[in-house]
């Protein structure tokens, strides 16, 4: 395993770090087996980070089991996040801190994030209820060593909120499908200038820059192939670990299989290692990414549950599949995602545009009017009419 070292603390952190949110099981119910084994194989392979949050459902419990069965607590660095919108009052952040220390069975979190912080407006409020002389508070007590925060807002207001505390490090939506998105390439090197760590999350864009490629993109990177760089998910692996501002990135690996592929690039795939005609070759599949990715949906779930039960980031991913791989792949998907032969089919057109869906995505879809998108292409005219009809039998 390739190691990178925490510019604050001199941590030696595993370039490749295990993001726990999506592992296998109902929503809400990640299936311990597997997590367990997940975790066991990563730190077989050198893995030492592991990335939960307090509004992943059932995630912190599941992995503060795993690590306790597996004896694992002090092989690895944890990562979780503070739900900032749920703080009320400093309070709050006892109560929030001390159920997770309960739920991942533990006396300290190594990596603590302000979790999806969108603007400085957000750490202004909880700083006039009193986090700093909190947080303070903990890393004096030892149950917090490092403070940091997960950003999904804008290029411009991310060099505000770096310089408006004394961060240790951050996290950051980057791939090369990405780098003017959110912070983009100008905030990884903003952050670095800092003498920050900085970690990488959505490096493949929720697997949409690996398994979900168009066939031309498939052909593009299979072209230019090399032992190193043998699938999609490689090429896109590669190309953020090529960049020294990057301390770790995140995966979302759901099977040991996964981590083994992983790990076995993230042992080669050091600072400035692709080529000219590398970066050349990737910048082509940009240009074939761009033509087809109409919702910048990753999966991540943030939006879910929706209340009229549709299955948005199912939806968003067959109407991309639409573009990708054609009209009548993207409309089985659609089917799928909606249930459309069971007896109550969840469509698009149930949407009543309550706007909790878009309160939630961090990449701040307006996902009413997307929706919407979806319908017009998946439900038009007397296909929509039927599919109502049916979906109001019973």
């Amino acid at each position: 395993m390739q190691y990178r070292v925490n510019p604050r603390n001199g941590d030696r952190i595993s370039a490749l770090g295990l993001g726990c949110m999506r592992f296998p099981g109902p929503p809400g119910r990640p299936d311990p087996q597997q997590a367990r084994a997940i975790i066991a194989r990563a730190v077989e392979r050198g893995i030492n980070y592991l990335d939960t949050a307090y509004l992943y459902p059932g995630n912190e419990a599941c992995v503060g089991a795993a690590l306790a069965d597996l004896g694992l607590r002090d092989r690895v660095l944890i990562a979780t996040k503070l739900p900032h919108g749920s703080v009320r009052t400093t309070a709050d952040l006892d109560r929030i801190f001390d159920e997770q220390l309960r739920r991942l069975r533990t006396d300290r979190i190594d990596y603590y994030l302000i979790h999806n912080v969108t603007s400085p407006a957000q750490w202004d409020r909880l700083r006039e209820l009193g986090i700093e002389d909190w947080v303070a508070h903990q890393r004096a007590a030892g149950r917090i060593r490092q403070i940091g925060f997960s950003y999904h807002g804008s290029a411009g207001d991310f060099p505000v909120l770096l310089d408006a505390y004394d961060w240790d490090f951050c996290q950051i939506q980057y791939n090369y499908a990405g780098e003017k998105y959110q912070a983009g390439t100008a905030g990884l090197r903003a952050a670095a200038q800092r003498g920050l760590a900085v970690f990488v999350m959505e490096p493949l864009l929720g697997g949409r820059l690996a398994d979900k490629l168009t066939a031309r993109a498939r052909r593009i990177l299979d072209a230019a192939a090399t032992p190193e760089l043998v699938t999609p998910a490689a090429w896109g692996l590669s190309w953020v670990w090529d960049h020294p501002e990057v301390t770790m990135l995140l995966s979302g690996m759901a099977a040991p299989e996964q981590v083994d592929e992983n790990a076995a690039v993230a042992c080669r795939a050091l600072p400035g290692s692709l080529t000219q005609e590398q970066h050349q070759v990737i910048a082509r599949v940009v240009e074939e990414f761009a033509r087809t990715n109409r919702v910048p949906c990753t999966g991540c779930n943030y939006c879910m549950p929706c209340p009229q039960g549709i299955n948005i980031p199912g939806c968003f991913s067959a109407y991309n599949a639409s573009f990708a791989h054609g009209w009548f792949t993207g409309l089985s998907q659609y089917f799928t995602a909606s249930a459309v032969r069971t007896t109550h089919p969840k469509l698009v057109s149930n949407c009543v545009r309550c706007g909790k869906c878009a309160r939630h995505c961090p990449q701040h879809i307006d996902i009413p009017a997307r929706l919407a998108d979806v319908g017009h292409r998946f439900q038009p005219g007397p296909v929509g009419w039927a599919l109502r009809a049916w979906s109001r039998r019973g």
